[in-house]
């Protein structure tokens, strides 16, 4: 029996060589990644030196549109800190939501989008929607909000 544990133990250490072996190209350094929080409490000065998410505007109208359109905003932001902003993911808060965010650190001083499409196919009256983004900002995630009202199609059933 132990030498069927080393076996396997040995292999998920070999299969885990080789993932990190055939991504090492698409890895982002861990320099660019800091937390401040530790046991020991919260580092000030790693705090000052963050950057940060300083959008335009969280909020978006997008006001009247008809069944199956599509409603597209392109929410602004700037990194207003002392290091290299990453996005690591942005997430609708349902299946009609997609954004499309940078996949690449944005340098301090420099701005961004964040590409917000909603499918009002099958999604008649109010809507209220909202995008979660998560960041090595002190934050950690951002969210985005667009509303607006949706004409049903006459010609579904609804």
């Amino acid at each position: 029996m132990p030498l069927l544990l080393i076996v396997l133990f040995a292999a998920c250490t070999e299969n885990a060589e080789q993932k990190t072996d055939e991504t090492k190209g698409e890895l982002l350094s861990t320099d660019l990644v800091n937390n401040p929080n530790s046991a020991q409490g919260t580092d000030t000065a790693i705090i000052s030196e963050l950057p940060t998410m300083d959008f335009t505007d969280t909020v978006h109208n997008f006001g009247n549109i008809n069944e199956g359109e599509k409603a597209t905003f392109d929410f602004e932001f700037a990194n207003n800190g002392k290091s290299p902003l990453i996005i690591s993911d942005a997430k609708g808060s349902c299946g009609c939501t997609v954004a499309d965010f940078p996949r690449d650190p944005i340098a301090p001083g420099n701005t961004g989008k964040i590409k917000v499409v909603f499918n009002s196919d099958g999604k008649p009256g109010h809507q209220e929607k909202s995008v979660s983004i998560t960041t090595n900002t002190n934050r950690s995630v951002h969210m985005l909000y667009f509303k607006g009202d949706v004409k049903a199609d006459p010609n579904k059933a609804h």
